[in-house]
């Protein structure tokens, strides 16, 4: 997995938009991050959208594959991310409606995990 900086620094410049948006490399590709939220990741130059229950037929109805983690002698993990549309790296307006949808799910899975567990008596 790669991520050029070049790649980087147009996804950043393009998403000002959204707000405070960093590239962060880790495992060889690059996190893109709002507010503390990563909520697409680049892989071999490839941009892919944070999805969840809400946002998730909106990739599948554009035909948008999900990450998947090769991990050697075990078998694939799909991630709750899926391509971005080629059309969102030709139209940053569409490139931001896309991350929007993305940073949104990013945000419902964090509301998520911090919400507080009830203990059974």
């Amino acid at each position: 997995m790669t991520a050029s900086s070049e790649f980087l620094d147009f996804l950043v410049e393009h998403l000002e938009p959204l707000g405070a948006v960093s590239a962060r490399r880790m495992f060889g590709g690059a996190g893109l991050f709002c507010d503390g939220l990563m909520f697409a990741l680049i892989a071999d130059d490839k941009l892919y959208l944070k999805a969840d229950a809400d946002n998730e037929a909106d990739f599948i109805d554009a035909g948008l594959e999900p990450f998947l983690y090769e991990r050697r002698d075990k078998p694939p993990v799909t991630m709750s991310y899926r391509e971005a549309p080629e059309a969102a790296l030709d139209d940053p307006d569409v490139l931001v409606d896309w991350a929007r949808s993305a940073f949104g799910a990013a945000l419902r899975a964090d509301k998520a995990k911090r919400k507080p567990k009830r203990h059974r008596r």
